[in-house]
């Protein structure tokens, strides 16, 4: 079973946020750096900073596997990697 933990470390200014993704017994750590405008951008603010890296996460991992995911980034990264991230994030809300 996929569990992802997303903990706020830090909210101002940028919110930093510690991910931990947990499968088959073994797990991942990441670190990822949320700003404001991108948060707001996505989310419109109707769900948590904690939440909208969850989702991220979820999208991420319908990708590619968590051993994958850059174990530190600033959340705007993704659609470097994955241009329709911003397009396809609410499907994953």
């Amino acid at each position: 079973m996929l569990n992802i933990h997303v903990d706020l470390i830090k909210d101002q200014p940028v919110v930093l946020c510690k991910v931990i993704v947990e499968e088959n017994g073994n797990s991942t750590t990441h670190m990822v750096t949320v700003p404001e405008d991108i948060y707001q951008k996505l989310t419109g603010g109707v769900i948590t900073h904690e939440e909208c890296v969850r989702t991220a996460f979820k999208f991420l991992l319908d990708r590619e596997p968590k051993e994958s995911i850059l174990s530190q980034f600033d959340l705007p990264v993704i659609s470097q990697y994955f241009p329709e991230f911003s397009n396809e994030f609410q499907n994953y809300m």
